[in-house]
């Protein structure tokens, strides 16, 4: 069976945006951060230069333009056939790039006060993201952004949201319950003690 070829880009997220509606490339800077900065983030010079790309490709056209020099971009139909392709036949990137679960394995070299100040603010991170993710699903479950199917799409990806931080906080407050004490031979130096904190002993007289 042929390798299925994974592909995941900005251009891919951009085409979804304008599959929705034309857009600008300050909307689609706005609407990128809104709807993917989570999973994909990107600055507003990437998305510029990945318009102008796609416009090179054919992928996109020019709508209309502004004062100030505002472009507003559509998608062509060659646009959307591209996307529709990505989306049914290339494999799915499900690589997962989360610094809190990496910093996680070294986590052996942080005083344990150290320690619990960083998990109770990842703790605190995770729970606000979640609550924030459960107001937009409240709201979209409310009618507030219509009924259309980009809406319905977009209530899919929000609820992974709440149930993906939900997650994370869970095992950021689990973490916090799991001692750790690095074995002899390997326990970290004197040096990576937190430098706010007084040793033990030399306390004021």
């Amino acid at each position: 069976m042929a390798e299925v070829p994974v592909e995941m880009s900005l251009r891919h997220g951009l085409l979804g945006l304008l599959a929705e509606a034309p857009a600008s490339g300050y909307d689609l800077t706005r609407r990128f951060a809104e709807v993917l900065g989570p999973v994909w983030p990107a600055r507003h010079p990437q998305i510029y230069a990945e318009l102008t790309r796609l416009a090179d490709e054919g992928l996109i056209e020019v709508a209309s333009r502004g004062p100030r020099g505002r472009t507003a971009y559509r998608i062509t139909d060659a646009g959307l056939a591209e996307v529709r392709r990505w989306l049914a036949h290339t494999e799915t990137d499900h690589t997962l790039r989360v610094e809190g679960v990496l910093r996680s394995v070294f986590f052996w070299l942080m005083s344990p006060q150290q320690l619990q100040r960083h998990l109770q603010r990842e703790v605190a991170f995770y729970t606000e993201m979640a609550a924030r993710y459960r107001r937009l699903a409240e709201a979209e479950d409310r009618g507030e952004y219509g009924d259309e199917p980009p809406v319905r799409s977009l209530r899919l990806a929000v609820e992974a949201g709440i149930r993906l931080y939900e997650t994370l906080a869970d095992w950021a407050r689990w973490a916090a319950t799991r001692p750790i004490t690095a074995p002899a031979s390997t326990a970290a130096p004197a040096t990576s003690a937190d430098p706010t904190e007084p040793a033990a002993g030399t306390g004021a007289e």
